[in-house]
């Protein structure tokens, strides 16, 4: 870690500097320093590792894998469980259906989203990035392909660096034909979930996809091809904002990737035999593995940096060394940088974890996860929403009765045909309240489906009031479909009953 800030708050992450010093001649041969803004990216060739962390990569890339391919082949009930009908505005998620006016849960969704990064950020770094991140399990997913094909970290670069020739020109072909079949996939796996997967593949099968299909096909697919296959390191470094502001929530008892330079220092290449304490060496043996390994080519032994997405390949890859070498494992581990200054065990870390940010995150996430799941709970299955007659605010009839008109748009968002009544609840104001519908109560509402209902309501104003009462339609579900299973629900929603005639 970098000296210069040891007193700071935060931990110390080195920047990358992009400037790159430049020597030119001028016309009388005289050479000048011009800076270049950019760095000519060098292409990084990540080596395999095998470890601990290596293996939840694996088992983080199968499962969400596993659940984005296969999800969309999954039905319930009948249909996809999972579709996003933008066309009918209608969202399955397995046994519900949510409509746009339920855009509360989406909110919910993306505060739990965020608060659980921020949380899982402060307790242990960047643990989305370096395990689920999609640009990290795809690359993951294409660098595999790549060592399929052309081998190892080795055998990559000595490709790479031969002439082209037919060869050559035979692995890289095969290589990017895999990789374009698995974008492929993936696009269309995407849109599958926007339109009916199995329609879609009939579509495919037809060549009768439609311009909208075929344009998020591809451009998902380029998206995943150009970002896995091409940018990779490139796209966490310098397009993902996460890079740029996750310093912000470390401190300095956040779980990160260490290299424990007291005990690594000095460093120096030894026999497998040697004393190294005699040698006055570090035990590290300055393999560079820790940055043969890494996706982003940096040496954690600088320090921390933005770049490191703390994936942990190092510490798989040093403590194979450390293996070898006879040596305690741990000389890149993950720890905090009190730990590391004070020396502390690991029950020690876990004690200091517990401080006020993670606890007020913990709370917060925990308050907002329990009412959106209270809310989820109780939502009610049918939306109403009460329009009044533009055209007559209300009318006097024979008798002393007032009448009003309304319009009435119920939305039935259950997978089941219900019967509804509609009703008015009293009011202290209102008496002998009628309602009368063109249709002949209860109302008969398919599944997910919506009506407009014209509804005129009636009543005798107490002690001749006049001007608007507030009045409560109650719009209640008495059965299924079959009207053998009792499912009572009901929903109320305001709306003003008008009165002719001066108010007194």
């Amino acid at each position: 870690m970098n000296d210069a800030l040891k007193n700071t708050d935060l931990p110390r992450v080195k920047p990358a500097s992009p400037v790159i010093p430049i020597k030119l001649a001028d016309s009388s041969g005289e050479e000048t320093l011009e800076q270049s803004l950019y760095e000519v990216r060098k292409k990084i060739h990540p080596r395999s590792v095998h470890g601990w962390f290596a293996g939840w990569r694996v088992f983080f890339i199968i499962a969400t894998q596993l659940a984005f391919y296969g999800t969309a082949w999954l039905e319930w009930g009948g249909r996809q469980a999972l579709l996003f009908d933008l066309g009918a505005r209608k969202f399955y998620i397995f046994g519900l259906v949510f409509w746009p006016q339920d855009f509360i849960y989406l909110t919910a969704l993306l505060v739990i989203s965020a608060l659980s990064l921020f949380l899982f950020t402060a307790v242990a770094g960047r643990l989305w990035c370096g395990y689920a991140c999609p640009q990290t399990v795809y690359t993951e997913m294409f660098i595999w392909i790549e060592r399929k094909i052309e081998g190892d970290r080795g055998a990559r670069i000595r490709l790479d660096n031969e002439p082209f020739g037919a060869r050559k020109l035979g692995l890289k072909a095969l290589k990017h034909g895999a990789w374009i079949a698995l974008a492929l996939w993936t696009g269309v796996t995407f849109v599958g979930y926007f339109t009916p997967i199995r329609e879609l593949l009939g579509e495919v099968g037809n060549l009768s996809f439609g311009p909208w299909e075929t344009f998020w096909v591809l451009f998902y697919a380029f998206a995943t091809y150009g970002n896995a296959g091409w940018m990779r390191e490139q796209v966490c470094k310098y397009m993902c904002p996460y890079a740029r502001f996750q310093s912000a929530m470390f401190d300095p008892d956040t779980m990160i990737i260490t290299y424990d330079k007291s005990r690594g220092d000095p460093r120096g290449s030894r026999s497998r035999g040697a004393d190294h304490r005699a040698l006055s060496l570090g035990d590290c043996v300055d393999c560079g593995i820790c940055v043969q390994v890494c996706p982003t080519g940096i040496d954690i032994r600088d320090g921390l940096q933005y770049e490191c997405i703390g994936c942990a390949a190092c510490i798989d890859g040093c403590n194979q060394v450390m293996k070898k070498m006879g040596y305690a494992k741990g000389l890149i581990r993950y720890s905090t940088e009190n730990a590391l200054n004070n020396g502390w065990n690991f029950r020690q870390i876990v004690t200091h974890a517990f401080r006020p940010r993670v606890v007020i995150y913990s709370a917060i996430l925990g308050a907002v996860i329990i009412g959106a799941s209270v809310g989820l709970m109780l939502r009610v299955p049918v939306k109403v929403d009460v329009i009044r007659d533009r055209t007559s605010l209300g009318r006097e009839l024979a008798g002393g009765k007032i009448e009003n008109i309304y319009r009435l748009q119920v939305m039935n968002t259950t997978e089941k045909a219900h019967r509804f009544v509609i009703r008015v609840a009293d009011t202290h104001e209102l008496k002998d309240i009628e309602v009368l519908t063109d249709v002949k109560q209860p109302l008969q509402i398919d599944a997910i489906s919506t009506i407009a209902i014209p509804v005129r309501v009636r009543a005798t104003p107490e002690h001749d009031k006049r001007g608007s009462e507030r009045i409560h339609f109650i719009i209640e579900a008495s059965d299924d479909e079959n009207h053998l299973l009792p499912e009572v629900f009901a929903i109320s929603e305001k709306s003003s009953f008008f009165i002719p005639g001066p108010a007194r």
